[in-house]
């Protein structure tokens, strides 16, 4: 049926092989052009936004850490008990501030008692917070907050004003009550060296910038002198649409290069995180590699067609195969149907003997498909089928009818042993353990000679239809099958 003769198959392999061959001369010469805006799309679409997310991954893992100390800090007993018996031994608190600082490798450690509105540091008393200062709105947004603690960047009152990430946790008493804010504290250049570990394992420039367009944190080898995106040339003229985006790819030119730039806000420190990649830069490698490539491609086509050659044969098979089965269930379909019942009767009528059919129905299937959605529905029926396959001979052909339907040609069975199966098979579905449980409905005929397909058909449609109409889940037999 899809057989294809010796010079036809000859001249397709001389025309795939000469398609193959001046393709890829044709490409030699356009592939250049080509691949510089695929790669530069792949670095804009892929590749950045990749490092950006394994970057802003990285940088959550390596504030883990101090988030974990900042949450024992919260709950520790002694620092809630020393806050609920007044706060009156200074010393105590600093001692403990100190040693939390010293032994997890903090910038800095502190508590902020809501009774008192006192800054306990490990160097001892800083100051009262207070509404009115500027500099204590960190306090009074943690005080109100939903959330158990935050992630803020701030000046470090009592290092300088050294620009310090602080983990801000939210302390409560034994009744759950409110009593104070705790944590600990990383200075930027620890971070800064989190970044020069990136980028020299990325092979990208990375720096962090406010929302206000100003450079804010970046490695200690930058391409950028200015303090500001807003000044760059080149990237300054777009620089108001990134920052009023969340994350996104562009491109801008400096110094006759083209520059290729992935931003994404991270919210946690209020900055957005900028990764860039010089285009000429990484064209050098991809270009070698390309040109690696067609040779290797053009290798490759020879075994191909080869491989071709060998396997089109088999694939015809293939192609034949698939035309007479059904994808789902892997069961042969109503195309083979019209072919294989023509052959079952002639071969009845030569032995003299005869043959049945089920016609098979699943029970309320379509309450499956609504209860469990239509994958669902599918893996019923593969199960089913299987069911199927399992319970008739080996000489019997099951097919897959349509929707619900199954049907299973059961050679050189009479009335009774066509019943037995159909019984046994309607059993087997019924007690199978089915997430829901779901039950059959057979209708079975025997042929008789002089019987068409269609007229065989139809009378174990007529059983079927007795069958389901009698209350489903029972086998009923042609009237004219005895």
């Amino acid at each position: 049926m899809f057989g294809m003769k010796s010079d036809g198959r000859r001249s397709f392999i001389l025309v795939l092989s000469a398609v193959l061959l001046s393709g890829f001369l044709l490409t030699s010469l356009l592939s250049y052009s080509v691949s510089k805006s695929s790669i530069r799309d792949a670095i804009l679409d892929q590749e950045l936004p990749l490092t950006s997310d394994t970057i802003y991954s990285e940088i959550q893992k390596d504030l883990i850490r101090p988030i974990l100390i900042s949450s024992m800090m919260s709950t520790d007993t002694f620092l809630r008990d020393w806050v609920l018996d007044g706060e009156k031994n200074i010393p105590q608190i600093t001692k403990y501030l100190s040693e939390v600082k010293e032994r997890y490798g903090a910038v800095t450690s502190f508590f902020v008692s809501e009774h008192s509105r006192v800054y306990y540091h490990p160097s001892g008393i800083l100051k009262k917070v207070r509404e009115d200062e500027p500099r204590d709105t960190w306090y009074f947004r943690v005080r109100t907050m939903q959330t158990p603690y935050e992630i803020n960047v701030d000046p470090d009152f009592g290092n300088r004003d050294a620009l310090t990430i602080f983990i801000n946790y939210r302390v409560y008493d034994y009744d759950n009550r409110f009593i104070g804010a705790t944590g600990v504290g990383l200075t930027v250049d620890a971070v800064r060296n989190m970044i020069n570990d990136y980028q020299a394992r990325y092979q990208r420039d990375i720096y962090f910038v406010k929302p206000d367009g100003a450079i804010v944190l970046f490695a200690s080898r930058f391409g950028h002198p200015e303090t500001s995106i807003r000044t760059i040339d080149g990237l300054g003229s777009i620089a108001d649409s990134i920052l009023k985006r969340n994350t996104g790819s562009y491109q801008y030119l400096m110094n006759g290069k083209n520059h290729l730039l992935n931003v994404r806000f991270i919210p946690e420190l209020n900055w957005y995180l900028f990764v860039e990649k010089i285009e000429d830069d990484a064209l050098i490698t991809i270009r070698n590699t390309l040109y690696l490539n067609i040779l290797i491609c053009l290798g490759i086509s020879a075994v191909v067609i080869f491989i071709v050659w060998l396997t089109v044969s088999r694939y015809q098979s293939r192609l034949e195969e698939m035309a007479n089965s059904d994808r789902l269930t892997g069961l042969r379909n109503r195309h083979a149907f019209e072919i294989l019942m023509p052959q079952t009767i002639s071969e009845a009528v030569r032995s003299k003997t005869a043959f049945a059919i089920l016609m098979i129905d699943i029970d309320h299937f379509k309450h499956i498909n609504d209860s469990h959605g239509h994958i669902a529905g599918d893996q019923y029926l593969q199960a089913i089928a299987g069911i199927i396959r399992e319970t008739v001979r080996e000489s019997d052909i099951v097919f897959r009818w349509g929707g619900e339907e199954f049907l299973a040609i059961l050679k050189g069975c009479g009335a009774v042993d066509a019943l037995t199966v159909a019984e046994k098979l309607r059993t087997a579905i019924e007690n199978h353990a089915f997430a829901e449980p779901v039950t059959v409905s057979i209708g079975v005929a025997v042929w008789r000679e002089g019987y068409s397909p269609d007229a065989l058909i139809a009378r174990a449609d007529d059983a079927l239809y007795t069958a389901k109409k009698n209350g489903r889940n029972r086998v009923c037999i042609d009237e004219r099958a005895a």
